[in-house]
């Protein structure tokens, strides 16, 4: 009975869609969790995204959902990704988007010669991070699959992707960076894709050049779009085409015996957005 009824739901959840837009606004719950972590004395924010459908069968034990973690870019909040959030809820998804930055944190600094040019202390921070929200997150959703993470971020929090792919190899699946700067991309291990703008440019060894992308799978993709826009606060255009990619790239093939759930690519939903300036301080 309690099958049936799961069922049931579930495909009423699915006939309600109606579209792609639909899908994004009613489908997909948010939960912003207050969190602390008490070993550092620090609080750590995470918004929550994930299918209604989906979470139901995991909480009646059926599925495991894969999992996802979004990483922000400096000076933009961890709410700021929900174009991210909604294609990887679409897709099946547990989808976590980590605060890493506080306002008493010291300003993200360039220091030359230093590894990192001075930000390794920063990317250790976020890795802590990230790990204290997955320890949170097995509590809240033990029918979730930590063990094969796709990590995805913008700028900063790209770099704090790479360094956790670095870090824990064995933990990480896939690595969806949007134009992170500092860090080299891991050349063995996980799935990456790369989206780049036509305004930044990273350091020298952070992106491999064509023929070592090729050998490794590493997708890189350059696009059109300005640094600072590869958040909700940039132009839909830019948002939906970089939706399309990352849906497709999400749909591939991978080793994990968890496969995302079958589901259209989400297009943008306007009223999830959080304005439309830009913010040069982005890093």
């Amino acid at each position: 009975m309690k099958r049936g009824w799961l069922i049931a739901v579930c495909v009423l959840v699915v006939v309600a869609i109606g579209g792609y837009f639909a899908f994004s606004k009613f489908a997909i719950r948010h939960e912003t969790l207050n969190l602390v972590d008490t070993a550092r004395n620090r609080p750590v924010d995470v918004d929550i995204a994930v299918r209604w459908d989906n979470e139901l069968k995991a909480d009646a034990g059926y599925i495991t959902m894969p999992v996802a973690i979004i990483s922000h870019g400096n000076t933009v909040k961890y709410t700021e990704y929900s174009f991210l959030a909604n294609v990887l809820a679409a897709r099946g998804y547990f989808v976590a988007s980590i605060q890493h930055d506080l306002p008493t944190d010291a300003p993200l600094m360039t220091v030359k010669g230093s590894p990192y040019v001075g930000r390794l202390p920063v990317y250790q921070r976020g890795e802590q991070n990230i790990l204290f929200a997955i320890d949170q997150l097995k509590k809240i959703q033990p029918h979730a699959d930590y063990d094969h993470l796709t990590l995805v971020g913008h700028s900063n929090g790209g770099d704090i992707s790479m360094f956790f792919a670095k870090e824990h190899p064995d933990m990480v699946q896939r690595v969806v960076t949007l134009d992170n700067l500092r860090v080299p991309f891991v050349m063995h291990g996980p799935k990456i894709l790369s989206f780049r703008s036509n305004d930044w440019k990273p350091d020298p060894g952070v992106v491999p050049d064509k023929a070592a992308s090729k050998a490794a799978g590493i997708e890189v993709v350059q696009t059109d779009a300005q640094h600072v826009q590869m958040s909700d606060r940039g132009p839909d255009s830019v948002k939906e085409k970089i939706q399309a990619t990352l849906d497709k790239f999400l749909g591939q093939n991978n080793a994990s015996e968890l496969r995302p759930s079958d589901a259209p690519p989400v297009v943008l939903d306007p009223s999830s957005g959080y304005g439309s300036h830009s913010d040069p301080n982005i890093d």
